[in-house]
């Protein structure tokens, strides 16, 4: 899929990436969702499907909490308080253990309620606000908000797919 490059493209981008993710992820079995098995996002790290989930959630949050403090016309802390983006390894452990204790069906919840409240404040705001004027250094407010949701939805299912083909290979032979 192209890169975004206003409102509509967003919102489609966003929607059609996470429908094709909540596809992938009803076919992992459950038996396999806290298996450590999953390349991490950190090199040389292992995660499980419910971590994936939970760097969603994480990522998610975290742009709600952009937009809120945006709004509050507050500066922000990017890409979030006691983090650099090159300790993004770094954040998606914290993401981990943030969720841990929370069953899959709530984390998958929290995406979709996460994932929807996005939803709602991009159609909230104009296609001036989010594609024609910067928002953090040289990205607009679309741009990052892109790379951090429809972007990391399709990454998600790319993993995802890999390691599910990896899966069905080992329980064949």
């Amino acid at each position: 899929m192209a890169v975004p490059q206003n409102k509509e493209q967003l919102l489609d981008a966003i929607e059609t990436n996470y429908q094709k993710l909540r596809s992938t992820i009803r076919l992992v079995p459950t038996q396999w969702l806290d298996e450590c098995s999953l390349d991490g996002h950190a090199k040389g790290t292992q995660m499980s499907v419910s971590n994936l989930v939970a760097y969603l959630v994480g990522w998610n949050e975290l742009v709600l909490k952009w937009l809120e403090t945006d709004a509050l016309g507050q500066a922000i802390d990017f890409p979030e308080t006691g983090f650099k983006w090159n300790q993004l390894g770094r954040l998606a452990q914290k993401f981990y253990r943030d969720y841990e204790g929370i069953a899959f069906a709530q984390l998958l919840e929290r995406l979709d309620t996460a994932k929807q409240r996005i939803v709602f404040i991009i159609r909230s705001r104009d296609n001036a606000d989010l594609y024609e004027c910067l928002w953090y250094e040289r990205w607009t407010m679309g741009r990052m908000i892109q790379f951090n949701t429809a972007s990391p939805y399709d990454n998600a299912r790319g993993r995802l797919r890999k390691w599910l083909k990896t899966k069905d290979a080992l329980h064949k032979s």
